[in-house]
């Protein structure tokens, strides 16, 4: 029987994870700031499709990427080199989250509501989630948001209008959490394309030592000012 959440934020322990589907651990409660941030420091995520009740997630595998581990293919360098573009963190965040929602390959929509753009919007507003965005010619192109604690980072969704552009916006973050010491990125499922860029997946007992290690640690405060420029002058 899967758990229901009530108003306290208190998760049930991991150990009662499903394995079919994997990972789901409770039902219900809301998406207001402190739950979120005791799910994650918890390594627990909110997943659900629009109009269903809140599902809470911890798999027994994580798909994780270090900071300093970034696989940079060919074709990605010559983006890097050659597409003028300027890289900023937080500027546009709900535009980034819109972007992230936006129907892609043919879909109606994605799993993030009004209420999640809502929830992770107050989320960015209190200093706790960050966007990361690539810019060409005043036009947001592409990009990716999550949410930090201590020195861990939490990615939730990217998104692309322009070729490459939201792996230039993951990569620009990845050198700028690895500078700032950051641990670890949890890209949270199994993907071929975070695999290509260098992700793993690691269990869920290695997931949860490294988070409490990495979100114990303080947060750097002027990370999230930095911006990156490879337009001419």
């Amino acid at each position: 029987m899967i758990p229901l959440l009530g108003d306290a934020y208190v998760f049930p322990p991991l150990s009662r994870a499903l394995s079919d589907p994997d990972g789901l651990l409770a039902v219900g409660g809301d998406l207001a700031s402190g739950r979120l941030l005791a799910g994650y420091q918890r390594g627990i995520f909110p997943w659900f499709s629009p109009g269903d009740p809140i599902l809470w997630w911890s798999p027994s595998q994580r798909m994780v990427l270090e900071p300093g581990q970034l696989r940079i293919t060919r074709s990605l360098a010559k983006s890097l080199r050659n597409k003028q573009y300027s890289f900023r963190f937080d500027s546009a965040f709900e535009q980034v989250m819109r972007g992230c929602a936006a129907p892609r390959d043919g879909q109606a929509g994605t799993w993030i509501s009004e209420d999640m753009i809502a929830a992770y919007c107050r989320l960015h507003a209190e200093g706790h989630a960050h966007s990361a965005e690539v810019w060409q010619q005043g036009q947001l192109v592409g990009g990716l948001y999550g949410v930090a604690v201590g020195r861990m980072f939490f990615g939730e969704s990217m998104f692309h209008r322009a070729t490459d552009a939201s792996k230039i916006a993951l990569v620009q973050l990845a050198n700028v959490l690895f500078a700032h010491g950051f641990g670890m990125i949890d890209c949270q499922l199994f993907t071929p394309h975070l695999e290509s860029l260098g992700a793993h997946l690691v269990s869920r007992a290695e997931f949860i030592a490294r988070l409490e290690t990495y979100t114990q640690q303080l947060a750097p405060t002027a990370l999230w000012a930095t911006e990156f420029c490879n337009e001419p002058s």
